[in-house]
């Protein structure tokens, strides 16, 4: 039993001179990540309402929401909607073969038509990351002229496409 000791105690000895003259080294290393520019685009609807034609225009508005990442600038725009016939200077909405005359505008002035980047006035902005929406409200006008007093009763409509450029 002493040699069974006494070889042990000789054995941890050995091991701790070994460990105090134990050497290290060190080195460094780089972290690196390239972010690239993104944006996503989310619209509500824009609802006129009911038209009583002969009763006056009727105005809305409604926004778009784009996200994009921090000071990534971009620029909103919108086609001329997929009714037959309609264009930025004059969008339609359709029921059947009838149609109903309205627009999109940049301002609550109705001065500047929204346009497709090539008619019209597109809207610019700047991302401020993608957490957090950049909201761009779109104004819509539908006028009471004699086009819309002519036309059938029913539910009309159209659907804009939203390009967000960046």
């Amino acid at each position: 039993m002493r040699k069974i000791l006494t070889a042990t105690m000789a054995a941890a000895a050995v091991a701790a001179a070994g460990s105090a003259s134990a050497a290290t080294t060190t080195t460094t290393f780089g972290v690196t990540a390239t972010v690239l520019k993104t944006c996503s685009v989310a619209a509500n609807p824009l609802g006129f309402g009911n038209y009583t034609p002969g009763s006056g225009a009727l105005a809305a508005n409604t926004t778009v929401n784009v996200k994009c990442t921090k000071g990534t600038t971009f620029t909103v725009a919108l086609n001329g909607g997929t009714t037959a016939g309609g264009t930025i200077s004059q969008r339609l909405m359709s029921n059947g073969t009838d149609t109903l005359q309205y627009n999109l505008y940049t301002t609550a002035a109705f001065a500047t038509l929204f346009g497709d980047g090539t008619t019209g006035s597109t809207m610019p902005g700047t991302g401020t990351g993608i957490a957090t929406a950049v909201a761009l409200t779109v104004f819509g006008s539908l006028p009471d002229n004699a086009t819309n007093q002519n036309v059938s009763t029913g539910a009309y409509s159209d659907t804009i496409n939203v390009t967000v450029t960046y």
